[in-house]
């Protein structure tokens, strides 16, 4: 079937369910997801509020009604952990607002929301009424950007239990001493051959790390297991952003490919260590679209990128269930060039020959299309669709935010707002205050 086909009043989509913005929307999407133990809820941008607010509504169902038991973000380890230990009640924090406070760098604005913190109150709320560690729901960090955020939470972590530990790990990691920045001079000094690696150091570190493993958690408990677990992610972090920022310099498929690889291998590490005796961990990713989006069946693919979606599907294909989102038109919280301020930019409409403007077309101002299990879907397989993260250039439309896509088999599930709204960042800068003037670009670039 062709997109031309697909016009209004002429032939609508099989299975397309309306929604009224009420959580019954999504009785039909709890079933279809059944008992799978991993839900990867994705966005086309990383600055639409619509995505936001019901990615959290699918979330606190999966939650109250599913037993969840984990929330797993793009965003930094160490970050995120301050927000864990405050939904766990574990922090000094007095808000969701204080605890999102370590999110400082470019974008801020991801994490640091209304959205976002609405569903971390709503997280702690929950948590305190429950007696149980186990029964606590967390909020983790998937990314690995945070290369000396993390060195500095192995040594804090260190300094508390095991001084002489501290020290050598502050040792091993003064190989970075030299370099400006979270690790791209250092992975330029030595893609140059005017530095040497550190890998030999971050990776003694590591090793040291779980030597002591045994005598560090002779003091029973969970918040202990808990507390080593989070200082030898960060030390796994370090190997692995190490080897990021070395990479960077070589071709943009390894580094994808090792960011979304140390993704996976974070989200599996995170499942066994919250897996109980018979009762295994079930844990809720949000990413954007490109990452969650499996990406055999998108343009990724002949690049040689592999993504979240593909490889967790890979190691648990019965087991996953993932959810993209669309839009045709609208504002979206973005910036113009990496490191600017945040601005609120118009999103033009969808491209004819795209998903989006297909869905444009069924004259529906948001709706949800099943597509596990629904074969009656009829979607085309070679489509373009949008992606938008935290950069969006409307003066270069087609080629920095368009790539080919079969849809149909990159989802089980598309949730389509045909008319969105910015993300409000808790910073709101006057930039993002006055907005984008009207059009001023045309529409077919």
């Amino acid at each position: 079937m062709s997109a031309i086909a697909w016009k209004s009043g002429q032939e609508r989509v099989p299975g397309l369910a309306h929604l009224s913005w009420r959580e019954s929307d999504y009785d039909d999407l709890m079933r279809r997801i059944g008992d799978r133990r991993f839900v990867l809820i994705g966005e086309a941008t990383h600055g639409t509020h619509e995505f936001y607010r019901e990615r959290a509504v699918i979330t606190e169902r999966l939650i109250q009604e599913k037993g969840f038991t984990a929330v797993a973000v793009e965003a930094d380890w160490p970050d995120a952990y301050r927000v864990n230990r405050y939904v766990r009640g574990q922090s000094n924090d007095p808000s969701a607002s204080a605890a999102l406070g370590d999110f400082r760098r470019f974008p801020a604005w991801m994490w640091r929301n209304l959205d976002v913190v609405g569903f971390i109150e709503w997280l702690r709320a929950r948590n305190d009424g429950q007696s149980s560690p186990h029964a606590k729901v967390g909020f983790y960090g998937l990314d690995l950007y945070s290369l000396r955020a993390s060195m500095d939470s192995v040594v804090g972590y260190l300094d508390s239990i095991d001084p002489a530990a501290a020290q050598a790990a502050r040792q091993r990691y003064a190989c970075f001493d030299m370099f400006e920045g979270e690790g791209q001079h250092y992975g330029h000094a030595v893609h140059l051959n005017i530095a040497a690696p550190c890998e030999k150091e971050v990776v003694g570190e590591l090793m040291d790390l779980r030597n002591k493993q045994a005598a560090i958690l002779g003091q029973d408990g969970w918040l202990a297991r808990d507390e080593f677990f989070f200082a030898e992610q960060n030390a796994r972090l370090v190997i692995n952003a190490e080897r990021y920022y070395r990479e960077m310099y070589r071709g943009s498929a390894s580094s994808w490919n090792l960011r979304d690889g140390h993704m996976v291998d974070t989200l599996d590490a995170l499942a066994r260590h919250l897996d109980e005796p018979g009762k295994p961990s079930k844990i809720i990713v949000w990413a954007h679209n490109s990452h969650v989006g499996d990406a055999r069946f998108t343009q990724m693919s002949h690049r040689g990128e592999v993504n979240v979606g593909q490889l967790v599907r890979e190691f648990a294909p019965l087991e996953t269930f993932i959810i993209g989102f669309t839009t045709d038109h609208g504002y979206v919280t973005a910036a113009s060039e990496w490191g600017g301020p945040a601005e609120r930019k118009r999103v033009r409409s969808a491209l004819p020959g795209s998903y989006e403007h297909a869905f444009h077309e069924q004259e529906s101002d948001a709706f949800i299309l099943p597509l596990l299990r629904n074969p009656g879907h009829r979607l085309p397989s070679n489509l373009i669709e949008r992606a938008i993260g935290v950069i969006y250039r409307p003066e270069s439309e087609r080629a920095s935010h368009w790539f080919h896509a079969d849809l149909a088999r990159q989802f089980d599930a598309v949730i389509h707002v045909d008319r969105t709204s910015a993300l409000v960042p808790l910073e709101r800068t006057p930039l993002w205050d006055m907005g984008e003037p009207p059009e001023t670009y045309p529409t077919g670039l």
